[in-house]
């Protein structure tokens, strides 16, 4: 693949696999208000901001909450997942991410992580890959969540790249969407890699390395 020179990567389920940490934050508030929550609903929330999670969980109740009371359960998710973050270490990275990233690196790529996450910078801190990154674009950053392509437009800009320059990888299809509408190029990883829109579907993050030119 010619004229590639950056990547921007999802964090959660493409790098970090923290999908059973916000099951276990939302199941939490789920029971709380004594809403049934499952891991098949929680799969709904991948690529999908905080608030916009909350929603859907909602949804799978039959009552009605204010807006102060809808801010009050997402700091409270959002606390819990924190806390359970703190479990996290190197060893929650797998010794094939870090070798793709150092092929890439060593390839002369810009790498960049284009999350919705307000939490991305603590968990590279926590898991030791922060120092991987050119650029980090996240929860803190941006206005619109995937499917807008906000995250990943800010992450090539921070990278001082155009979109055509880049690749976004991505586990999730919200993700695929938002990749596709700001004009970037696709790995899908993971339920991801269904996505009729993708452009390369990889089964594991090394086989990415067949699509980019040394």
């Amino acid at each position: 693949m010619s004229g590639l020179r950056g990547l921007v990567f999802d964090l959660d389920g493409v790098l970090v696999h923290t999908d059973e940490l916000h099951f276990q934050a939302w199941l939490s508030i789920a029971e709380r208000l004594g809403i049934p929550f499952t891991r098949h609903d929680n799969d709904r929330l991948r690529g999908v901001s905080r608030m916009e999670s909350l929603d859907i969980v909602l949804s799978l109740g039959t009552f009605e909450v204010s807006a102060t009371e809808k801010q009050v359960l997402a700091d409270d998710k959002n606390r819990v997942y924190r806390e359970l973050l703190d479990g996290l270490t190197p060893q929650d990275v797998t010794d094939e991410v870090r070798s793709t990233l150092a092929t890439l690196r060593d390839r002369g790529l810009r790498l960049a992580i284009g999350s919705s996450s307000r939490n991305a910078k603590l968990i590279l801190d926590k898991v030791g890959l922060r120092d991987w990154f050119d650029a980090i674009s996240d929860g803190e950053n941006i206005t619109r969540s995937k499917p807008d392509p906000e995250v990943f437009l800010r992450a090539a800009e921070f990278l001082a790249l155009t979109p055509a320059q880049c690749a976004v990888v991505e586990d999730a299809r919200a993700g695929v969407d938002a990749a596709v509408a700001g004009g970037f190029t696709c790995f899908g990883i993971g339920d991801a890699a269904t996505h009729p829109r993708v452009t390369w579907s990889i089964e594991s993050l090394s086989d990415m390395l067949d699509h980019i030119e040394n």
